[in-house]
């Protein structure tokens, strides 16, 4: 759809692309060869590293030569050179988070996120900051807030976007009503062309040299092409398509710069990083707003909304920063997402169709307020009194807008292969306009065969929208259409056809639509000006792809995944869905080979939510190796590949899956804060059997997963077991022998422990009927090795009240009732299968009655939750799994229900500072907040949460010498330093290895919450 370059040109690119595109080894040798040796970067070529850069949010996947991450900018230059020499183009990459294939590409990948990503210069007077590429802007964010600043281009994807990326696709954000674009908060970049050469791009009047006559050049075309510029650039805030001709033709509602003149670093901003590579930016920072309130408008109709917002604009005399709408889709898979669905509930009112988020800023919330009162006016005025969810509080502002921000994210875990797939969605068209427009837009969906699912910058007419297609099947052929469709109502409304996410492979071919032949061949010669040996990512803008092209896509014809018979139950993810009705399937009816396992993986699109760094369990390994395969989208695409045969023939249990794995603490954080609901945990599991099975399991592993097989046995033998911990020499034979870091001491076994030691509980008869029963499930951990624990959890128990049934197997046989936790952690699911279904015969009755069954140790308690679930043992451990609390959670459940009188009564107060660690798995079902609650109930306790990551134990993870130091360096991130920095408080942590973890790093003795209620009493 694009006027032809001139034919040298195009020859060129397209002979330097394809020669890429089909590398030999040579080739890719030789480079990384060069990059070994004269830079300081790491040099990633492996196929799985390759697969893992292969792909970013969008639907595609295109393989590059290979991957490198500098150390510092001057890597970057060499690679540059050594890039020129060899003919492979460079692509540069930021979060990896576009979504339309921007950061994927045949060169070599260049991923700055790891090590340049520096604050270089602030200057707080003059309101400015110089950052490289690599930096995050939440973390920019972070540290501009202490002086009362912030950099408000804020994406929705501003914990893992980079500003290097923000500024390749000219990002936008909610608030751009109130601040615009990345064009409009940039001042200047530092930037390196395709010849190896630094430029400094800044105002065009202050510009000498090479800089100042390609500025003159770009000058005298757009002068040129005034009445082509004139005539057909969108008149629009969000417009990302092509090259920013314009900045000598301002034709943005908003000026690029506030005094008119014209600053060539707008040139590359939008430019996708095929004009230059960036060095730094110079970003303009604004003040951060003292005071924000929030009006949440729920609508009966998606229509109403939509035509309501071009009202609602007018409102806030310059304090309204976001209108924002979300749909009834959104909705309704927010509320089945543990993280968000307490939030959705408190703002929204009955069953909308659609609301809008409505926030004023300013200097002082009392003015603020006063605006809402216009807000919940206004809808009175427009026939909707009583539609207003006025949220003032600033948590729950934030908790509202963090779902908001998932948006997209949270929109694509429907399940089955039909998903929202990202190509119209952010079309942006005149806000009179918005409602009509959405709903020709519905019609054209419908006639497809799909339906879209939707949210919008209404405040600046930008949609997200998202048809539902299966690109699997027929969806490529289906997306063209709509595509073209779609285009018609943009021209008939008079907007912008990519209004934020940007051209990369799914929009360039649309620049001449929007532009027209003349424009769109002047941006081939801009193109030509700065990158003559088309070297930076060929084919972006200029000579682009068909959108449509299956050969540049993830699930391409040719895309087959390798049978296989999984040992957990995956069915759940093994279905089909309807476009039309998002109505799924039966559980097994997908078609999948690997039975839902393929499925569950796929779930991943990249959106790299796991890359997030604020409070928060995911990722714990990322954070301390910032490396993409230690990542919850790394370990994902790696799996994907795996299971589709692209790292060749051994499948899931090859060595590069075990590699992407290895550093996986299954600390399920990915379960609750992944928007797509990847459980990377529960996918290890279903790893370990196979890779075992195929490769066996070393002695450390059986110790490992016998470990409440032998423990009786053990606990006899615990003053000898013991030495170990006390004998170097001994630590070090057992770390040479098993594995065992000698540098960890190792848990202490008992003679006398909660198993062995009478108790007076009640029998299983006596529990069934009483009127207060409870069943406590005691581990092997709290059973052997903390037997006070238990004894503390008991004598709370009792003293609340309660008839106490201390759980154990329905057949004895000497040993005590247990999860399976530690089998399923080394792979051995038939094993926890056995285990599960003693737990079933013995806990079905009393779940059965609704009889909770209380336990001490997260990660065995919510195995019952979770894993038993998809170990195939039917109704009985849906009921069990519906009855299993922990301690905290089911007397917090039990003071809400007002039965805990009598214990609250009994309570002392305590006088010391009280630290709660919260176990990953306590996050991962939200039971942290309960342990806070229940605390509160000693008089003059205030728990605080230390906001950490994963403690770094995660069961025999951080025993093993292997990990030891990355185990380390989680605790480190946080929790050390927290606990350290508070020497005088009682730390409480409900985790043994959390507990361990405490003492081996701090010196310190953690609590159970158990045991620290119980010294209470």
């Amino acid at each position: 759809m694009n006027a032809p370059l001139p034919m040298s040109v195009a020859r060129d690119a397209a002979g330097a692309y394809d020669r890429v595109a089909f590398a030999t080894n040579e080739v890719a040798g030789r480079l990384a060869q060069h990059l070994a040796t004269q830079t300081q970067g790491e040099v990633l070529f492996s196929p799985a590293d390759r697969g893992r850069y292969a792909t970013d949010a969008s639907i595609y996947q295109e393989m590059p030569v290979g991957v490198f991450v500098p150390r510092r900018a001057e890597d970057v230059q060499l690679a540059i050179d050594i890039c020129r020499d060899l003919g492979v183009p460079v692509v540069s990459r930021g979060g990896g988070t576009s979504q339309c294939g921007q950061t994927v590409g045949a060169g070599l990948v260049i991923d700055n996120t790891k090590h340049v990503r520096n604050v270089l210069e602030l200057d707080v007077a003059g309101r400015t900051a110089v950052v490289e590429p690599g930096i995050v802007l939440d973390h920019l964010n972070a540290q501009l807030k202490k002086h009362g600043l912030w950099y408000p281009v804020d994406v929705s994807t501003s914990a893992q976007a980079t500003l290097g990326g923000m500024a390749g696709n000219n990002s936008c954000g909610s608030r751009s009503i109130a601040w615009g674009n990345m064009v409009h908060n940039v001042r200047g970049i530092d930037a390196w062309t395709a010849d190896g050469q630094l430029h400094r791009f800044g105002r065009f009047d202050d510009s000498t040299g090479w800089v100042r006559a390609m500025g003159e050049q770009v000058r005298a075309m757009a002068a040129e092409l005034a009445p082509e510029i004139d005539a057909r650039w969108p008149k629009v805030l969000r417009r990302v398509a092509g090259y920013n001709l314009d900045v000598f033709r301002n034709q943005n509602p908003r000026p690029y710069t506030a005094d008119g003149s014209v600053n060539l670093a707008h040139l590359l901003v939008g430019s996708e990083g095929t004009l230059a590579v960036t060095r730094s930016l110079t970003l303009q920072l604004s003040e951060l707003p003292k005071a924000k309130v929030l009006g949440v408008v729920n609508f009966p109709t998606f229509y109403k909304a939509m035509d309501t917002a071009q009202h609602i604009v007018k409102l806030g005399g310059g304090t309204l920063t976001a209108v924002e709408l979300v749909d009834r889709t959104m909705i309704e898979l927010s509320l089945q997402n543990p993280a968000f669905a307490p939030v959705v509930r408190s703002a929204v009112i009955g069953q909308p169709d659609a609301v809008l988020l409505v926030e004023f800023s300013g200097a002082d919330k009392a003015s603020l307020v006063r605006h809402l009162d216009d807000l919940v006016a206004l809808m009175g005025d427009l026939g909707l009194p009583g539609s207003v969810v006025r949220l003032e509080d600033d948590t729950a502002q934030k908790n509202l807008w963090e779902v908001r921000k998932a948006g997209l994210n949270i929109m694509m875990s429907l399940k089955g292969d039909g998903k929202p797939v990202s190509f119209i969605e952010d079309c942006a068209v005149p806000l009179e306009h918005l409602a009509e427009y959405t709903d020709a837009l519905t019609q054209v969906f419908r006639r497809h065969g799909s339906r879209g699912t939707w949210y919008a910058h209404a405040s600046v007419g930008t949609l997200h929208v998202r048809p539902i297609l299966d690109m699997r099947r027929d969806g490529a052929p289906k997306m063209r259409e709509i595509a073209e469709e779609a285009a018609a109502l943009v021209r008939q409304y008079r907007g912008a056809y990519s209004g934020e996410h940007g051209d990369g492979l799914c929009r360039g071919e649309w620049i001449q639509w929007q532009f027209g032949p003349r424009i769109t061949e002047a941006f081939g010669r801009i193109k030509q000006l700065f990158d003559p040996q088309q070297l930076l990512c060929p084919r972006r803008m200029v000579d682009p792809p068909r959108m449509d092209d299956t050969r540049l896509m993830r699930f391409p014809p040719s895309y087959k995944v390798i049978p296989l018979q999984p040992a957990l139950d995956w069915k759940p993810w093994d279905v089909q869905n309807d476009p039309a009705t998002e109505k799924t399937t039966a559980p097994g009816t997908g078609g999948d080979p690997a039975q839902g396992y393929a499925k569950a993986v796929e779930m991943c699109n990249n959106n790299g939510h796991c890359r997030k760094f604020d409070a928060g369990t995911m990722c714990p390994s990322y954070r301390v190796t910032r490396d993409e395969q230690h990542l919850t989208r790394g370990r994902a695409n790696t799996l994907r590949l795996a299971l589709s045969g692209q790292l060749g023939p051994d499948g899931i249990a090859s060595q590069a899956v075990r590699d992407a794995l290895d550093l996986c603490v299954s600390c399920k954080g990915c379960k609750r804060d992944c928007p797509t609901g990847v459980d990377m945990a529960k996918m290890k599991v279903e790893f370990l059997h196979h890779w075992h099975r195929r490769h066996g399991r070393s002695l450390k592993d059986r110790l490992i997963a016998a470990l409440p097989d032998y423990a009786r046995t053990a606990a006899r033998l615990a003053p000898l077991l013991n030495l170990r911990n006390r004998s170097p020499l001994l630590a070090r034979l057992g770390e040479k022998v098993l594995g065992f870091s000698a540098r960890r001491s190792l848990p202490e076994w008992k003679s006398r422990h909660f198993f062995n030691t009478p108790h007076g509980t009640a029998s299983a008869a006596e529990t069934l009927a009483a009127a207060k029963p409870v069943v406590l499930f005691v581990d092997t951990f709290n059973g052997y090795f903390e037997s006070d624990n238990a004894e503390a959890a008991l004598r709370v128990l009792q003293a609340a009240g309660y008839t106490v049934h201390v759980a154990s197997k329905a057949r004895p046989d000497g040993g005590h009732l247990c999860c399976g936790r530690t089998h399923l952690a080394s792979g051995q699911v038939e094993e926890a299968r056995a285990k599960a279904r003693e737990v079933a015969q013995a806990l079905g009755p009393f779940a059965e009655r609704g009889i909770a069954i209380v336990g001490l140790e997260p990660s065995c308690l919510l195995t019952l939750r979770d894993e038993h679930l998809s170990l195939g043992l039917g109704e009985v451990s849906r009921q069990i799994a519906s009855q299993a609390l922990l301690l905290e959670e089911f007397l917090a459940r039990e003071l809400s229900a007002g039965r805990l009188d009598v214990l609250k009564e009994k309570l002392r107060p305590v006088q010391q500072r009280i630290l709660v660690h919260g176990h990953c798995h306590q996050k991962a079902f939200d039971a942290v907040s309960p342990v806070l609650r229940l605390l509160q109930l000693i008089p003059g306790a205030q728990p605080e949460l230390v906001e950490s990551s994963c403690c770094g134990m995660a069961g025999a993870f951080g025993y093993e010498a292997s990990h030891h130091e990355v185990s380390m360096q989680m605790a480190e991130l946080s929790l050390l330093p927290a606990v350290r920095n508070a020497p005088d408080a009682i730390v409480v942590a409900d985790g043994t290895s959390c507990r361990h973890q405490i003492h081996d790093g701090a010196g310190r003795e953690a609590i159970h919450a158990a045991v620290l209620l119980a010294r209470q009493l």
